[in-house]
């Protein structure tokens, strides 16, 4: 959850995710849960993966939070939707132990009103590699 439902340019939201099987795959997702009065149709954001070696990798997404005619994706209610987006499909981990995901808005405003709240989903599949 984000304090005033804004994200700050420079508040980043870090996750750690405790692996121990690197056999397994999984799906990797981000969920954004936003106001309906959000000002924009996508959202920028740098996504930082520390791999418990130290090594780091760093993208950065756009996630489509409405289409081309405006209209949002996901589930709405009342003035909130929440959107899941897939990141990663069938995804495996090279290491086990903590890998920390930091999630930083990339954005051209310094805040952005409206985003109440960011997290990252790591499921399972049942396959593995």
């Amino acid at each position: 959850e984000l304090e005033g439902e804004t994200w700050g340019y420079a508040d980043s939201l870090s996750f750690q995710a405790a692996i121990r099987d690197t056999v397994q795959l999984y799906d990797i997702s981000l969920v954004v849960k936003h106001r309906t009065n959000y000002s924009f149709q996508n959202l920028y954001l740098r996504i930082h993966t520390s791999f418990p070696d130290g090594k780091e990798l760093t993208q950065v997404l756009s996630l489509e939070l409405a289409n081309k005619a405006g209209q949002w994706q996901g589930s709405c209610r009342g003035d909130y939707c929440t959107l899941e987006v897939p990141i990663q499909l069938n995804a495996f981990f090279n290491q086990t132990g903590v890998h920390t995901f930091t999630l930083e808005q990339y954005m051209r405003a310094d805040d952005l009103p409206g985003i109440a709240a960011l997290g990252i989903r790591i499921k399972e599949t049942g396959a593995r590699k």
